[in-house]
């Protein structure tokens, strides 16, 4: 196999491309909606529970950092497999960026977000840390394994730790907090391999969603994201207020749309948009209805 940080670049590619096109190649390649998603819930979720400013940007920073370093690595890593299927709207196939600027790019993200998290303590640096570790592990090889949730379900678990930890004192998440994000991990995992099982079988990428087969994963994920809407929804103590009903009660809705065009259109992208339009809902029902009880 090719190495992929070998220094292939298309005529007209990054030596030749303006700095504005260096910039976009860049972030197309950090997969920037799920970046800016999962850096802006996490970022909504320390508001929600009251963190004071500094610790908002803090969040913010921290999250942001460790989401590029992952996205970056994930184009740096695949480079050789998405040239093998043809991957053009991969700005790393298309020549906009070569795997050796991704791998830079990734190396000193993943330096920030340990040096950013600092301020916030032991505890919050090891939370996010490990969180981070889970998206390389994945990048590097587990997403090959049916253990391939794993890292999914691990990292996005930690996210909201994280969040909380970071909170000046000695609070600690609640349980259900961990689980619901731990859920929208998992779902997230099975709903954004949908439109690329065949390309990844292509090249050798058998994960658990490959190994449960088309049909199989898209019933799973939106059931799995359907679990973490109703702990979203039931987990904070006492009743649930009329907001979180009713935005529990759409997240529901879409994530079974986001299972219905994962086996009605092949390819279709739309069950990993509704993934992630499900897990901003949920921090949603957090915010709008059970901030407080995430923090024990």
């Amino acid at each position: 196999m090719p190495d992929p940080s070998g220094p292939t670049t298309p005529r007209g590619g990054p030596a030749t491309a303006t700095a504005p096109a260096r910039v976009a190649a860049l972030a197309r390649a950090s997969h920037l909606g799920p970046t800016v998603v999962v850096t802006g819930l996490c970022t909504a979720l320390a508001v929600g529970v009251g963190a004071p400013p500094p610790t908002v940007l803090l969040v913010l920073g921290v999250v942001l950092a460790g989401q590029l370093s992952i996205g970056w690595s994930n184009d740096w890593l695949d480079a050789a497999r998405d040239r093998a299927v043809g991957r053009a709207d991969k700005p790393v196939v298309s020549g906009g960026v070569t795997p050796a600027t991704l791998r830079t790019a990734a190396l000193v993200a993943l330096v920030m977000s340990v040096l950013l998290s600092l301020p916030a303590g032991p505890a919050a640096v090891l939370a996010h840390g490990t969180a981070v570790a889970m998206g390389w592990a994945y990048n590097l090889g587990l997403k090959a394994t049916v253990a391939s949730w794993v890292p999914y379900a691990v990292a996005f678990g930690l996210f909201p730790a994280f969040v909380v930890l970071a909170l000046p004192g000695s609070a600690l998440p609640a349980g259900w907090l961990v689980a619901v994000g731990a859920l929208l991990g998992v779902g997230a995992h099975l709903a954004n391999v949908l439109p690329d099982l065949e390309d990844d079988a292509a090249t050798g990428v058998r994960g658990l969603p490959h190994r449960l087969g088309r049909r199989r994963t898209g019933v799973l994920a939106p059931a799995v994201l359907a679990v973490a809407v109703v702990v979203a929804v039931v987990g904070p103590p006492g009743e649930p207020g009329a907001a979180p009903l009713a935005v529990g009660v759409l997240a529901v809705v879409l994530a079974a749309t986001g299972g219905v065009a994962g086996v009605v259109r092949a390819r279709s992208r739309l069950p990993f948009t509704l993934a992630m339009a499900v897990a901003a809902l949920c921090v949603l029902v957090l915010v709008s209805g059970g901030a407080d009880g995430a923090v024990t």
